[in-house]
């Protein structure tokens, strides 16, 4: 039975409101996995804050690009952003399913300064490479050194690309399989969905496609 609607919906971003525009992106285009991304600023204090624009864009050399973007509510940048200006570094952890409620208290708009390691109770790592900590409870950790920061606007919810190159990855090996690949069933990964939602990328939520023949 042919579902597909005989009208779709339109949008443009210069007729629609930035959070609706906003909150049609999420939901379209999901799971995003999430960056865990620890900095640190000028005066050695650490940040820790999640965010879901975020993905891998090569492996020679091997490069992540995450943004933390401008508040919708004020305009203001994110402390996340102004640290990696300031020291260009940053750890990003992987985030499991028994991670997710405190990386979502990790999310919550601290005054600057404030270690959301210690307020949300997750524990501080030091790195071999770079400054910023790692996150201990993360079985996969990128240590990296910031190549880039590409500002795409000056307005609210405007995109700043933090572009990374990855130095070193730590890997619990209680997550690997016995080919020294990352099992998906063992590290149990959580993706970021529209508005207040989740995915948890383990049990039936997995399946395998074989990749077309050449």
């Amino acid at each position: 039975m042919d579902t597909t609607p005989s009208e779709f919906l339109h949008f443009d971003p210069k007729d629609t409101s930035v959070p609706h525009f906003h909150h049609l992106m999420l939901g379209a285009i999901a799971p995003r996995p999430i960056a865990f991304a620890s900095t640190i600023d000028l005066e050695g204090r650490p940040n820790l804050s999640p965010f879901s624009f975020f993905n891998a864009f090569g492996a020679n050399p091997p490069i992540v690009v995450f943004s933390p973007s401008r508040r919708g509510t004020d305009n203001t940048t994110k402390h996340t952003y102004d640290n990696v200006k300031a020291v260009p570094e940053v750890v990003i952890n992987a985030v499991t399913f028994e991670m997710v409620q405190k990386m979502s208290d990790a999310s919550a708009d601290f005054p600057k300064g404030v270690n959301e390691f210690d307020m949300v109770g997750f524990t501080m790592q030091p790195s071999d490479l770079v400054k910023p900590f790692r996150v201990k409870e993360s079985p996969v950790q990128f240590e990296c050194r910031v190549l880039q920061v590409i500002e795409t606007g000056q307005g609210k919810a405007a995109g700043n690309l933090v572009i990374c190159e990855i130095l070193r990855i730590h890997v619990n090996p209680e997550v690997m399989d016995e080919n020294g690949r990352i099992d998906p069933h063992k590290i149990d990964l959580v993706g970021r969905l529209g508005g207040e939602y989740y995915v948890r990328a383990s049990g039936s939520a997995l399946f395998e496609l074989a990749k077309p023949k050449s």
